[in-house]
């Protein structure tokens, strides 16, 4: 008897007005960075604006994730491209460890062969960087439940902090003279962009791979529907990410004195959003006793050998009926 109880799941409208600001606020300032990089023969100056230049690149793929996921779901993406959001998450991940392995390179040779630098330019460009990219930053200060707004405020939280860091740089270059700083900075530069990024890029990739989003324990899962009345066992509990900000799951819970109406099912869904932030619930009621349990106890995405038949989603079971609550 299958019961559906819908609620919306529409994402909501997202940072438009502040991934365009953002973007080209940071476009400009790699451009004039970039410049003032070359003319001040500044290695820091040139790997902070190939750091801003990822995090352009990733502004503009994270907010294109944030259009995507706003598609309406067909035939074929019963999901809708929600998931976009992840993949521009790793891609962004990615994307600066690349951009760090050119600044290491860059540094390391510059260490070899130190050049004169100009400080008090480095350090004005560096003072505009800090402007910029803290109010970038601020655009993006709400939103943190979307790992790609996160992103987006966390890599413009830690520009902010380099282009500090330029600027200290520049003034320590201006009272020693040793040219050295610079290249060293930049290094440091790099590892201050890896520390930032491998949260982000563990994260990405477990929700890529239908890992368990952050936050949700799946043993507290289980002992919260095992709590429910009239359930003896829950099996086949699988949870996974949809998108950067919505979770799913799919449980069989056994019920051997009957089936529990939809105001039950409306109360489990209602609890599970609740309590661990999952939306999209599917719940199959099953009503046999635990002992004379004819499904088995591994699920067929756990036991790759076993064989499918008697696994049934929809539907009668075998030993009763089957109910399914699937919110749209």
């Amino acid at each position: 008897m299958p019961a559906h109880h819908g609620h919306s799941h529409a994402p909501q409208a997202g940072h438009g007005r502040a991934f365009a600001i953002g973007i080209a606020l940071n476009l400009g300032f790699v451009v004039i960075e970039a410049g003032y990089g070359f003319w001040a023969d500044s290695m820091a100056l040139l790997s902070d604006a190939g750091h801003n230049l990822s995090d352009v690149l990733g502004l503009a793929i994270a907010w294109g994730a944030a259009l995507l996921s706003r598609r309406s779901p067909t035939e074929r993406f019963t999901y809708g491209l929600r998931s976009s959001s992840i993949l521009a998450a790793l891609f962004n991940a990615l994307l600066l460890l690349v951009a760090v392995g050119g600044i290491v390179w860059e540094s390391i040779e510059r260490l070899i062969e130190p050049a004169p630098v100009a400080a008090v330019t480095v350090m004005i460009v560096a003072g505009i960087g800090i402007i910029v990219n803290g109010f970038t930053a601020f655009l993006f200060m709400h939103g943190h439940s979307d790992l790609n707004i996160r992103g987006a405020f966390l890599h413009m939280v830690a520009d902010a902090a380099v282009s500090l860091g330029v600027v200290l740089g520049g003034l320590a270059i201006l009272w020693t003279g040793a040219d050295w700083i610079d290249p060293v900075l930049s290094l440091v530069i790099a590892a201050v962009i890896v520390w930032g990024t491998w949260s982000l890029l563990k994260q990405s990739l477990t929700l890529s791979l239908h890992g368990v989003p952050r936050g949700i324990a799946v043993p507290d899962v289980r002992r919260a529907l095992e709590r429910m009345p009239g359930v003896a066992r829950v099996h086949h509990l699988h949870v996974w990410a949809v998108s950067t900000t919505e979770a799913a799951l799919t449980a069989h819970l056994v019920m051997p004195d009957g089936h529990p109406g939809d105001r039950f099912l409306a109360q489990a869904q209602q609890d599970l959003k609740d309590r661990f932030g999952i939306e999209h619930a599917t719940l199959q009621i099953e009503i046999h006793r635990p002992e004379a349990d004819g499904h088995g106890p591994e699920c067929p995405l756990e036991q790759h050998e076993h064989s499918h038949e008697g696994h049934i989603h929809g539907g009668h079971h075998p030993h009763g009926e089957a109910s399914h609550l699937s919110p749209q």
